[in-house]
């Protein structure tokens, strides 16, 4: 398995979106926030989703989740399914999304690259931890994240 990357801007300047469910019922979010490395000598992609999130659900539900990023001519994609609610909208009738063939986990035909990550850890980020500048910039009312840590799988590319 490999993945050649710019891994300091993947999260920050591209996005991704985070997924998790079964081809029946599934969310997707755009997330921004996200660390690739290694843990347990296993590779791992870590991501964090806010507890108010309708895909908090399914993340908490499901074993597997998939990192997809997608390509820069579908940046309004990722801006409407950041904005929006699976629980308001079918977030699938968003323009360009197609999904795989895939049985074990939620993959997108037209990602450029997608990880599938199998659940290994899930831990509340601890606000108490959390210098204040930060907490007041990004949490201020706003609900805590979950930190999900999850080896990566496979990696499919486009």
């Amino acid at each position: 398995m490999e993945f050649k990357t710019d891994i300091l801007k993947l999260f920050d300047k591209e996005w991704a979106l985070v997924a998790a469910g079964t081809k029946e019922s599934f969310n997707m979010m755009t997330i921004s926030w996200g660390m690739l490395g290694t843990i347990w000598s296993r590779p791992a992609a870590t991501v964090y989703v806010r507890t108010s999130r309708y895909t908090h659900d399914f993340m908490d539900r499901e074993d597997m989740f998939t990192v997809s990023f997608l390509p820069e001519d579908m940046r309004d994609t990722l801006v409407l399914l950041g904005r929006e609610s699976g629980r308001d909208i079918d977030k699938m009738h968003v323009k360009g999304l197609e999904l795989a063939d895939r049985n074990d986990a939620i993959v997108f035909k037209n990602a450029s690259v997608t990880l599938v990550c199998k659940k290994l850890f899930k831990q509340r980020v601890d606000s108490k931890n959390i210098p204040a500048d930060i907490l007041e910039r990004y949490y201020n009312g706003a609900a805590e994240h979950d930190m999900y840590i999850g080896e990566v799988v496979d990696v499919i590319y486009k």
